[in-house]
């Protein structure tokens, strides 16, 4: 597999699913590296001359007026990062930890973290021969940072801590960087603070579940159009000029899919000249609802993709252009304005702020899972439809044959229910809420990582339901037969029945979703839109 070559720039959200699930092998871009190379040279002047700077020569936080002698600033990395590494809880899946890595060592590519370039790439080999740390997933609050998650990734660069074996099981850190032949680091000034002051537990969680939840509308659409074929639905509703005079991109694009799904549909052309004029919100507003799921990950996607190329960390290093090493770091300082001189804008900067605040990334993650929550529950009120003999179009009770000995979907649908309220419950946002931290230092956080978390249990949930509906689509469909719906939803027809047979009498049902949820999830639905 071709090498990865980040720089801090244009780092892909694919990209990151690449290295984190597949494996693709990461290094740092030679550019890359000459920009952190004259970001170091800042820090070690600052050292060098004992300079007063935020992290560098003092401590951190509500500790930040204690000067940090020069003899004691590696004393200092080890102390901040294991006084940091505080997490508790079940761990980050490896593939989250692998994402929090590569969004780690990308943000301190851009050349403001003011680290040398072997932190950088102790982090990509650890990536490429999967040496994978421990990190509860427990213990952030988002601002400053992920500093628990990400001190747990630094304690094991310097040889301590816990990694995860390929078999999930949890393994001294020195011991599995000895078996990848690779050396523990010696934290020098200011690497502890960039290592573990960033936003990437959060992003990382929020971008794999962001890269799901794209399979997880497209498959939607598929579904979808199955049930309302089987259902006896009107394709009325998705007439292109009904969305061109409203439209929103995602709305526009589901109205498509829609049409091409139900294209030379049997099932369609048999009541074509039916009496019912409209069909049922859960129906006809598919691609409303749907549409709008779709422009909230778009939007979402930007959020993430602006945050995986940004530097995060808190100070930053800026260098300035022209002139040597030493005329630059001359004016090295905390909290100076960039506009305050002429000087200062000609000269190199160490300055203390704030993107380390997880705030934008905890919107997104929040609303994320509310547009999902979306998904799953008009989901659920189609399964509803499809089992109610009220409502079901002449299907047979809970789609069972010989109803009243078997009872079908009926639990199905309860399933389908039950998850969805879930999914009300943790659609609550977490960034509305704040606790004040390290002696009121940090007075206003986003809680971001608890987003993340949350997002990632509402995925999930949208993925079983949208499975129990494919089941039961398919089901219909059986049920309809020998009318056939379009070739795209035979398509669709064929994938779940590959790993679902028909239902022709109760059976055990839990391991079918189980399947169709994976069917899903590695887009085998989706694709029948191709």
């Amino acid at each position: 597999m071709k090498a990865l070559h980040i720089n801090g720039n244009d780092l892909a959200l694919r990209s990151v699913r690449d290295v984190a699930v597949d494996g693709c092998p990461v290094l740092l871009a030679a550019d890359a590296r000459e920009a952190v190379q004259r970001a170091r040279a800042v820090v070690e002047n600052i050292v060098a001359t004992n300079q007063l700077s935020y992290a560098i020569t003092t401590g951190v936080g509500k500790l930040s007026d204690v000067r940090i002698a020069g003899n004691q600033i590696r004393e200092l990395q080890v102390n901040l990062v294991r006084s940091h590494a505080v997490g508790v809880g079940d761990p980050l899946a490896r593939a989250e930890v692998r994402a929090m890595m590569l969004l780690r060592a990308n943000s301190l590519s851009k050349g403001h973290s003011g680290v040398r370039p072997q932190v950088i790439d102790t982090i990509c080999e650890m990536l490429n021969r999967r040496v994978t740390p421990f990190v509860p997933s427990q213990g952030s609050v988002g601002a400053s940072g992920d500093l628990a998650p990400l001190a747990h990734l630094a304690l094991v660069m310097i040889g301590e801590g816990e990694c995860l074996d390929e078999n999930g099981e949890r393994v001294p850190a020195e011991q599995a960087l000895k078996g990848a032949q690779i050396r523990p680091l010696v934290l020098e000034a200011k690497e502890a603070v960039s290592l573990i002051n960033g936003t990437q537990a959060m992003l990382a969680v929020g971008t794999l579940a962001l890269l799901a939840a794209e399979t997880l509308v497209d498959s939607a659409d598929v579904i979808a159009s199955v049930t309302l074929d089987s259902l006896r639905g009107t394709d009325v509703a998705f007439d292109e000029r009904i969305h061109r005079a409203r439209p929103h991109a995602g709305q526009l694009k589901s109205a498509a899919n829609l049409r091409r799904m139900l294209e030379g549909s049997q099932i369609r052309e048999s009541h074509r000249d039916c009496g019912r004029v409209q069909d049922a919100y859960s129906l006809r507003c598919i691609p409303q609802v749907h549409g709008a799921v779709r422009d909230t990950l778009t939007s979402c996607r930007e959020t993430f993709e602006i945050e995986a190329n940004s530097a995060v960390d808190n100070p930053l290093v800026f260098v300035a252009n022209g002139g040597s090493i030493s005329d630059r770091v001359g004016s090295s300082r905390v909290g100076a304005s960039v506009a305050t001189s002429a000087a200062s804008k000609s000269a190199s900067d160490v300055i203390s702020g704030g993107n380390f605040h997880g705030e934008p990334v905890a919107f997104a993650l929040d609303f994320l899972a509310i547009a999902l929550s979306a998904l799953a529950g008009i989901s659920e009120r189609r399964i509803e439809r499809l089992v109610n003999p009220a409502l079901n179009e002449g299907l047979p009770p809970f789609l069972a044959a010989g109803a009243g000995l078997n009872s079908g979907f009926m639990m199905a649908q309860v399933t389908a229910a039950a998850l969805v309220s879930e999914n009300k419950v943790l659609a609550h946002p977490a960034s509305v809420d704040s606790i004040t931290t390290s002696g009121n230092k940090e007075d206003y956080v986003s809680m971001g990582m608890t987003a993340a978390l949350k997002l990632r249990r509402v995925v999930e949930n949208t993925r079983n339901v949208l499975a129990i509906e494919a089941i039961a689509a398919a089901q219909a469909l059986d049920f309809v037969a020998p009318l056939k719906t379009g070739s795209r939803g035979q398509r669709a027809q064929k994938a779940i029945r590959s790993v679902c047979a028909p239902m022709e009498k109760d059976r055990v049902m839990y391991n079918d979703f189980a399947r169709v949820a994976e069917l899903i999830a590695t887009g085998q639905v989706a694709a029948a839109l191709d």
